[in-house]
């Protein structure tokens, strides 16, 4: 069976643009029919259109990806994907991005070392960036905080009459669901605001 070269394509989320992955692999010629891609985090390989394209793929195969991170952002998944696709699987992976991990060059020892090796510096650095970018952002959401920034959505604006009704409650003469009524606001939103008031008075 003659070879047939594929292409992997992933972005994160639903809201993010797969276009200029989509672009460089529409360059090479890859077939529609071909071409897989996934929204979805790239934390391990559980991914519907992923899987679906590991039972396509034959040795000697070729699969294209735009950069290394594209394929995951596990390090050790990636170096054991990258490890099935090549070594049991038979299958070529050429990276747009990274010249040196093209798997179709250089076919003997040292261009496997070469290609491992860069792999491997690739993986680690990628997986590092995000793990520095993480502890920048928890950083930065805790000097926000103790400046008092609020994160998430506003609290919502409590009734005039909302003191009076706590406190009719808490003497149990409303039950909470009379008392979310009174308020106008659902049971659980209420006795949420209950306990936020009174940690307040503390």
């Amino acid at each position: 069976m003659q070879k047939q070269n594929y292409a992997y394509v992933r972005v994160s989320s639903k809201e993010q643009k797969e276009d200029r992955q989509l672009i460089a692999i529409r360059a090479i010629k890859i077939p529609e029919k071909n071409i897989f891609a996934d929204k979805q985090s790239g934390k391990d390989f559980q991914r519907p259109n992923y899987l679906k394209m590991l039972k396509r793929l034959r040795r000697e195969d070729v699969l294209y990806i735009k950069s290394i991170d594209r394929l995951g952002r596990n390090y050790r998944e990636i170096l054991e994907q990258w490890r099935v696709l090549t070594k049991e699987m038979g299958v070529d992976i050429v990276v747009l991005d990274m010249p040196l991990l093209d798997t179709r060059r250089e076919k003997n020892l040292m261009g496997s070392f070469i290609s491992d090796l860069v792999l491997q510096v690739l993986s680690f650095v990628a997986e590092n960036e995000r793990e520095n970018i993480r502890t920048r952002q928890a950083e930065g959401i805790a000097a926000a905080k103790e400046r008092g920034v609020r994160f998430g959505r506003p609290r919502r604006a409590l009734p005039e009459n909302f003191d009076e009704v706590r406190s009719a409650w808490r003497c149990r003469t409303m039950t909470l669901h009379q008392a979310a009524q009174s308020c106008g606001l659902p049971d659980s939103t209420f006795y949420g605001a209950v306990v936020r008031a009174e940690d307040e008075e503390k």
